[in-house]
């Protein structure tokens, strides 16, 4: 029996922080920032034994906080960004927007969570306070002047049903008679069919990193992938290549198994990723302009990529790519992108 996208657990939360100070500026990493301070909290309010697991995760970023301190005093140039992740499945993706905001404005950014972490409840019972907290928190690790923790409201939160956003938390109180389940995402989604011309270019919103993708602890990577990513690294075929990979993770675990290539197909039907992979490795790369990220940051690159006419039969499977983000540091939003 074959799945569909709709089998891939994901809950997406729409986060609108209202400032309640005079001005606030963004961190240079908000996502990252995010994570931090977010994740944190919650090992702070954990009992021990979980608590543990999280500290765990989270030590690379101190440990990169604490190097980002000391060499904010030097003209040294920090290091490689680490491989770090909360120690579930999930995304940090700030939407595009400027860096200050004054009293009042309204922060934009969205939560994913992913195979066994989408769960409501979670979110309701472990997220949900924590945010709250980085709202009025004093913590002096980053209750810093202008810094937007401690200085916020939580406005707004939605819940993805398809194409459209059910509000959880309006005006700063809480539905707790709605109910979130894992696959509502996908309700009503016409996977390709929102492009009204064969699109060319690909635009990435967020740094991307495919190069040696599958090669570190944050993924464990199939057999037979070990030259393709490293061949066409910028190829279409390499995002879908990184696509499988990301599935695999997903899909871990389970108690029947998925076979990415084959079982995995648009709910409409369509190509399997084999075959999708098959063609998107006949469509060249024309022309691309891209820029790399500042040291120290998370991801490699960021800009635009031109190809010859992008098959309509592959489109399904980008737009998914787009939605569950690809490559290395997808937990601080990377990967992600769109088509024209």
């Amino acid at each position: 029996m074959q799945t569909s996208f709709r089998k891939i657990e994901l809950i997406r939360y729409l986060v609108a922080l209202r400032v309640n100070s005079a001005i606030v500026v963004l961190p240079e990493h908000f996502p990252v920032e995010l994570s931090y301070v977010l994740g944190s909290i919650i090992s702070n309010r954990l009992p021990t034994m979980a608590s543990g697991r999280w500290q765990k995760a989270l030590s690379p970023l101190q440990a990169y906080y604490d190097r980002h301190r000391e060499k904010g005093r030097t003209t040294q140039p920090l290091d490689d960004f680490p491989s770090a992740s909360w120690p579930i499945e999930s995304v940090f993706f700030g939407y595009p927007g400027k860096a200050t905001y004054g009293f009042g404005e309204l922060i934009f950014w969205e939560l994913k969570l992913l195979a066994n972490a989408a769960d409501h409840g979670f979110f309701l019972e472990i997220v949900l306070p924590a945010m709250e907290e980085a709202g009025y928190t004093s913590d002096e690790r980053w209750h810093r002047s202008n810094n937007v923790w401690g200085r916020f409201d939580i406005q707004a939160v939605y819940v993805a049903r398809g194409a459209r956003w059910d509000p959880l938390v309006s005006g700063g109180r809480l539905d707790l008679r709605y109910r979130a389940n894992a696959t509502q995402w996908a309700e009503g989604l016409m996977f390709g069919s929102g492009l009204t011309s064969t699109p060319q270019q690909l635009t990435w919103i967020t740094p991307f990193e495919l190069k040696n993708y599958g090669q570190s602890k944050e993924t464990s990577r199939p057999a037979g992938l070990e030259d393709a990513l490293d061949d066409c690294e910028l190829s279409l075929q390499a995002i879908l290549v990184a696509l499988e990979l990301r599935l695999h993770n997903l899909f871990r675990g389970r108690r029947k198994p998925v076979d990415v290539l084959r079982d995995v197909i648009p709910d409409k039907g369509g190509l399997s990723l084999e075959e999708a992979l098959e063609l998107a490795g006949q469509t060249p790369l024309i022309f691309k302009d891209l820029k790399p990220v500042p040291a120290g940051s998370p991801g490699q690159w960021i800009g635009k990529e031109f190809f010859g006419s992008i098959p309509s039969q592959i489109i399904p499977w980008l737009e998914l790519a787009s939605i569950l983000h690809v490559g290395k540091h997808t937990h601080f939003g990377c990967g992600t992108f769109t088509l024209d």
